[in-house]
């Protein structure tokens, strides 16, 4: 068959792939609506057994949560949205419609639904007429049938304001009271860190890096090529691309005859250059992402990137839970550390964590990765230890909460026996740890209890059992 015969079939068979995926979707989107539905419909038992025990609001209200986090392995903050937006939907038919039939997603259903927020709020405060948010459905759904959820978000928002009659400044003034800075881990050692800021400052901020980093670019560019001496052969020349930045040869001085010597005006951590015969060349070979990030970095933690301040790792300031093998931290093994809660340590990080402080615990493993104990001789503050070491997070399923922002309580009540032991205490946050408090209506009550191998099971209203494994500790052997 020739390759003209075969593009038509090629073509019809990217089409099929396209509209498959297409239809996939849509149906995920049908399914995704049965879901948001089933939520609404919870709502409405919800707010019967309020109006029931309106005295018992908080805790059933905070019960009915903690199920379907557990049940639906997701954190207590997703399933806040997923009713809030559930609840946000029952007044918004057309949206609802929409989504019901598959043509426009969840994401796109959230991104109408909290620009909406706005219309409801302008009518809730009689400044809007209550016929205004079925304008609002019209008009956005015309871009979110079509369009990104992206872009249906910045339309969305444009409605809202003109509809509800909001001025820039006012919408300005009280999204400042938002602003916030996340951290969220990705793999392979990198963390995601958010910023919520007013879009000025934002904008400003990238502007004034970027600066900076084209500024450091072309200083670099500037710098003049390699020469070499008469006779030399360039392949027989060390140049700065050819030496790891931990390479025992940076920052040196190379001579004649293969002499060299170390450069006591460079820095050992970061030199600036490498001087080869007749020119000095920057080894300095960053995108501009990569000098961008270095530079925030550097500002943040260093109040100004320069050496005398020292690096980003001698500004840390903040609290955090590390674990490192006694033999990596000696240096004779590159096994990754742990940054507790988050993930895989770079070794050298961790090593220069362990050089700028002092308090550090030793663990004992066993086989299967649990910490079994630490050796320390005060017994109150050795289980604190062992504790921190053990549950990272809160214990409750899908809670990220970490252990500093946690309270330690007894799984058993100690007023009904529970002894002060290891296997019976656990990290609890605060909203997790009411959960299971003797005040709560046993309709709406959870229990935890730990098993021999530092797991807790909790037990939720309907009966339904949820178990949280201690976190392991990875082994090398």
């Amino acid at each position: 068959m020739t390759s003209d015969a075969a593009t038509p079939l090629d073509r019809v068979e990217r089409g099929r792939l396209l509209d498959a995926w297409v239809e996939v979707r849509r149906r995920i989107a049908e399914l995704e609506a049965q879901a948001t539905a089933l939520l609404g419909e919870r709502i409405g038992e919800h707010d019967a057994e309020v109006a029931e025990h309106p005295y018992h609001r908080d805790a059933i209200y905070r019960s009915m949560i903690a199920e379907y986090s557990a049940a639906g392995h997701l954190s207590r903050g997703a399933v806040e949205f997923a009713f809030s937006d559930a609840l946000a939907l029952q007044s918004m038919p057309a949206v609802e419609g929409a989504f019901t039939a598959g043509r426009v997603t969840a994401a796109h259903v959230r991104e109408m639904v909290r620009a909406a927020s706005v219309v409801r709020e302008a009518v809730r405060n009689g400044r809007a007429d209550a016929a205004v948010l079925g304008l609002y459905e019209t008009a956005v759904l015309v871009v979110a049938e079509t369009d990104s959820p992206a872009r249906t978000r910045a339309h969305a928002r444009q409605v809202a304001a003109a509809l509800a009659g909001e001025t820039l400044l006012e919408r300005h003034r009280r999204a400042a009271s938002e602003r916030s800075v996340t951290v969220r881990s990705l793999d392979d050692g990198l963390a995601l860190l958010t910023a919520v800021l007013p879009e000025t400052l934002a904008v400003a901020i990238q502007d004034r890096i970027t600066r900076m980093a084209r500024e450091v670019i072309r200083a670099r560019d500037d710098a003049p090529a390699p020469t070499f001496l008469d006779g030399e052969d360039p392949e027989d020349v060390i140049l700065p691309e050819h030496i790891a930045p931990d390479d025992p040869l940076a920052g040196v001085i190379f001579g004649e005859d293969s002499t060299f010597t170390t450069d006591p005006l460079a820095s050992p951590a970061a030199p600036e250059s490498i001087i080869v015969p007749g020119t000095t060349v920057p080894d300095d070979e960053r995108t501009i992402d990569q000098v961008r990030a270095d530079l925030f970095s550097d500002l943040l933690l260093a109040a100004s990137p320069s050496p005398a301040l020292g690096n980003d790792l001698d500004g840390v300031q903040a609290r955090i839970q590390v674990t490192i093998a006694a033999t990596t931290l000696a240096g004779l093994d590159d096994h990754p550390a742990e940054l507790d809660g988050h993930g895989p340590l770079d070794p050298d990080i961790a090593r220069a964590l362990a050089g700028r402080n002092n308090g550090w615990s030793r663990l004992f493993l066993d086989a299967s990765g649990m910490v079994t104990e630490t050796d320390t001789y005060t017994p109150t503050e050795g289980m604190r230890r062992y504790l921190r070491a053990r549950d990272q997070h809160c214990r409750f399923p899908g809670c990220r909460m970490p252990v500093h922002r946690c309270e330690i309580d007894h799984n058993q009540d100690h007023a009904k026996g529970g002894r002060t032991a290891i296997d019976n205490l656990a990290h609890f946050c605060r909203s997790h740890h009411q959960l299971k408090h003797p005040d709560i209506d046993s309709d709406h009550r959870w229990t935890a209890r730990s098993r021999p191998d530092g797991t807790i099971e909790w037990t939720g209203p309907l009966g339904r059992i949820h178990a949280d494994r201690a976190p392991r500790r990875v082994m090398f052997v």
